[in-house]
């Protein structure tokens, strides 16, 4: 047995495969908070890239029955990865590597422009392309239906921001596997809409809640009951962010493979194997013979055969995984390394000449702006792989050779 179990007093216990890796004790007793939640089912899963979040942990796995908790899913609905397979090898890729890079950051919208600084915003689309447009129309009917209850949604990052990276920790990078095949591989989520989707839920959850937000153990664990309006309506919202974030992904490698052909002379196909996959959103599923509510903050399904990604920090290896259905999981597993440290506490404790060692072997940006990414800000991936060895196989092994930032 690779896990501990923690119980908790007047809650549900909690089960940890973090063997090997350090837990913080503000995220231990975040976890504690949750489990106390009377809607819990069975047991809190934890996974090895835990660490402190808004509410609840990033990197725990939370079935509930008869409830939901926004701030749980967060306000990044459907972030996620994708990676695709392509028929190349790291001999045909150019030599350097800089305007394979240029041309990514140039096809994908990324970043974020600071305000008063531009009137165009340089993380959006100004004129969404063709693609964009189609992908948008098949997702307008769902915003239709949302906005109309919800009008405030309607003046938010939507259709601009289909198909483009964003911020912090979202990435685009080409990367070689163990027999020097290249892939891309991407992450992002539901961008500025889910964003305003979350933050309304959760406001909404806190203000329903408002006579008995005090006897919560945190203020973000405030929820809907199973029945009640917002509840219908959250389901509702928070699964067509998900099916953008989806589509989002989708967009973004379609201009990604553009944009390297463009560079890469030798014709070549990019879906020889493709993996979509969120980690941060909530889904009903099927365990110990009961319908619950799973709600995966920063963990990824890993049903038995099911294909997943677990992506190394900035520098580091990343990981192709198939699941291996491990029930006491929820059938889950880790979505990357998990931070040591908050992104305020990596820029005082690094410079750019740390950035520029540990990203040496890769085409990137390296300054000031990218040093909250720093691999030593993350915890040890082969660590975290060895600690959730009974949830996952590695089928591939991937080492960056390019990565965009936003």
């Amino acid at each position: 047995m690779s896990y501990q179990v923690q119980d908790v007093t007047a809650g549900k216990p909690i089960k940890l495969w973090t063997e090997g890796v350090p837990v913080e004790d503000d995220a231990r007793k975040q976890l504690m908070n949750t489990a106390q939640m009377p809607f819990i089912f069975r047991h809190l899963a934890v996974m090895p890239d835990v660490h402190l979040g808004k509410g609840s942990t990033i990197g725990s796995v939370i079935p509930t029955q008869g409830a939901i908790i926004p701030a749980a899913v967060g306000v990044d609905i459907g972030c996620g990865m994708m990676a695709a397979r392509t028929t190349l090898t790291a001999a045909d890729l150019p030599d350097n590597l800089h305007g394979l890079r240029s041309a990514i950051e140039a096809a994908v919208p990324h970043g974020r422009t600071p305000p008063r600084q531009s009137r165009r915003d340089k993380g959006a689309w100004e004129n969404p392309p063709a693609a964009v447009d189609a992908m948008w129309s098949a997702l307008l009917p769902g915003f239709a239906r949302i906005t109309e209850k919800y009008p405030r949604l309607k003046n938010t990052n939507n259709h601009k921001h289909l198909g483009t990276l964003g911020t912090g920790n979202h990435f685009i990078e080409v990367c070689l596997d163990e027999a020097d095949h290249v892939w891309f591989m991407l992450h992002s989520g539901s961008r500025g809409v889910g964003n305003a989707i979350g933050n309304l839920f959760i406001e909404l959850a806190q203000a329903d809640m408002r006579q008995h937000i005090a006897n919560l153990p945190d203020k973000d664990l405030a929820y809907f009951e199973e029945g009640s309006e917002h509840f219908a309506d959250y389901v509702e919202a928070v699964g067509w962010a998900q099916d953008y974030a989806r589509r989002n992904r989708d967009v973004m490698m379609v201009n990604v493979v553009a944009a390297a052909r463009q560079v890469i002379a030798k014709p070549f196909t990019a879906d020889v194997e493709a993996v979509n996959c969120h980690h941060n959103y909530v889904q009903r599923e099927t365990h110990f013979g009961s319908e619950v509510l799973v709600t995966r903050k920063g963990a990824v399904s890993a049903k038995k055969g099911e294909l997943g990604i677990i992506p190394g920090s900035m520098g580091a290896r990343s990981y192709i995984v198939r699941g291996l259905g491990n029930e006491e999981a929820f059938s889950s597993c880790s979505h990357g390394a998990g931070r040591t440290m908050s992104r305020n506490e990596a820029k005082r404790r690094f410079t750019v000449d740390d950035q520029i060692k540990a990203t040496a072997h890769v085409e990137c940006r390296k300054d000031s702006e990218v040093i909250d990414e720093i691999p030593m800000a993350y915890k040890d991936i082969d660590a975290v792989m060895h600690a959730q060895r009974e949830l996952v196989e590695v089928v591939h092994t991937l080492r960056q050779v390019v990565c965009v930032k936003g």
